[in-house]
């Protein structure tokens, strides 16, 4: 028998007995209308509109199509809804399972159905990202020419995990996280509908705030912790799932903290004035308050590459690397993984040497600018490239410095009116340190440091 995203046994037993699957299953949408958030995916003639039969197909019939998100965003949930809208033979594939073998007994099953009885197949591919090179390019050729219609789901970066060819062949559609809006209307709805908890239970507010922290924008999660705080409290009795109930269940300390409010804004300001101040401890408290609530790990990571340059600059000047590549790894892996590398980057930051030289310079100059004090660039510096420069006197008694022994050509730079503005005070801090010296040393060698 071949894999089946859903098998009939499982769904007549889910229709005798509906309360033996989990919520999370219970609650997935029947229709693409019923979906949850991706709208920018869900919008008439999509892919996916197109994938479950609304539109035409033919010659411009829907693209093999990689869905790309975090998770419990809605990967698999649409896999389902094609599942039971489409037509088409459907087929399920887990790469944690499946190798090439797998692979091509779908494929030659697919050309057998296609010509034996007109009949298309999709194919949904779980975790694409686990699959080698070489079990990639077994799909290229079904993909190729049509004979499966490609599902994959992956929640890595596609550009580093799936294959150049296979990314050509197939539409990219990227799942953003779901805001807590899209989270709060699905708990009110599995809370009151007959597949869900058929209003067994309240959920008072103050428990929904701590339950969409809980779920940082995933939805299975957030019903997963629905479901068992609503079974602990029918357990005790109770008809209203109180925080301390949900904190129980889900061994998850309810944190203060509004991230539309003053407490996003108080704890960051903390986060970064910890880091200032070298406190390391204190630094990672703040940085646990944030990852507890279900900050945005994107924030948290752009707040230190502020921070890198703005209060350690060149007194360490692999701050700032450090904390780019937190962002860009924060950005692929995501939470709770992104965790260990928020972590790894506040803590070289709070022990950094500490420098706000870099952000007092531009500051300063910036300042001038916006007084007018700029002046026109000194002929010598301007551009001689074109025809016409030399009678303007454009570039003309300029000094290449990499003609001079030292490598400085002791020549006015700034316009006439800035020509002695020094905005650059290095500190002695750290690396820094060495800047000091060298900055002490061009301004003498360019005639501009009185001694």
């Amino acid at each position: 028998m071949e894999p089946d995203l859903f098998t009939a046994a499982a769904e007549e037993r889910q229709e005798k007995d509906p309360a033996a699957s989990p919520l999370a299953v219970r609650m997935r949408p029947r229709t693409l209308d019923e979906v949850v958030g991706q709208q920018h995916l869900l919008k008439p003639g999509s892919p996916l509109r197109r994938l479950v039969g609304e539109g035409s197909g033919g010659p411009a019939g829907p693209s093999s199509v990689i869905l790309w998100g975090p998770p419990g965003t809605g990967k698999t949930t649409l896999a389902y809804v094609v599942s039971k809208a489409t037509d088409k033979r459907f087929v399920e594939l887990s790469a944690i399972t499946a190798g090439v073998k797998e692979v091509r007994a779908v494929i030659d099953g697919a050309r057998r159905a296609t010509g034996g009885f007109g009949k298309e197949t999709v194919l949904f591919l779980d975790e694409i990202h686990r699959f080698s090179k070489a079990q990639q390019d077994s799909l290229l050729p079904a993909v190729e020419n049509r004979w499966v219609t490609l599902i994959a789901a992956t929640t890595e970066n596609p550009y580093f995990s799936v294959i150049s060819p296979l990314l050509s062949r197939s539409l990219l559609l990227t799942l953003e996280p779901l805001t807590d809006d899209d989270i709060r209307g699905l708990l009110k709805r599995a809370l009151t509908d007959e597949r869900g908890l058929k209003n067994a239970v309240t959920l008072p507010e103050d428990t929904e705030d701590h339950l969409l922290r809980i779920a940082g924008g995933d939805a299975r999660r957030a019903l997963t912790a629905l479901e068992a705080a609503a079974g602990a409290a029918l357990d005790q009795g109770e008809s209203e799932i109180g925080l301390q109930t949900l904190e129980r269940t889900v061994d998850r300390a309810a944190v203060t903290y509004d991230r539309d409010g003053d407490q996003h804004y108080d704890v960051a300001s903390a986060l970064i004035k910890s880091i200032r101040g070298s406190d390391v401890d204190a630094a990672l408290h703040y940085l646990a308050r944030m990852i507890e609530a279900g900050e945005d790990p994107r924030f948290i990571a752009r707040r230190l590459m502020i921070s890198a340059s703005e209060d350690i600059g060149l007194a360490d000047p692999n701050a700032l690397p450090i904390a780019v590549a937190a962002a860009q790894a924060v950005a692929m892996i995501g939470f709770p993984e992104a965790s260990l590398t928020l972590s790894h980057a506040t803590i070289a930051l709070a022990l950094a040497p500490k420098s706000n030289a870099a952000t007092t310079a531009i500051g300063a100059a910036m300042e001038d600018v916006r007084k007018g004090l700029a002046g026109p660039v000194p002929a010598h510096l301007r551009d001689g490239h074109y025809k016409g420069a030399a009678k303007l006197g454009h570039a003309q008694g300029y000094v290449y410095p990499h003609d001079l022994p030292e490598g400085i050509a002791p020549q006015q730079y700034a316009p006439d009116a800035l020509k002695d503005r020094e905005y650059y005070t290095p500190t002695r801090h750290g690396t820094e340190a060495r800047y000091a010296d060298a900055v002490e040393w061009t301004r003498k060698h360019l005639g501009r440091r009185r001694s």
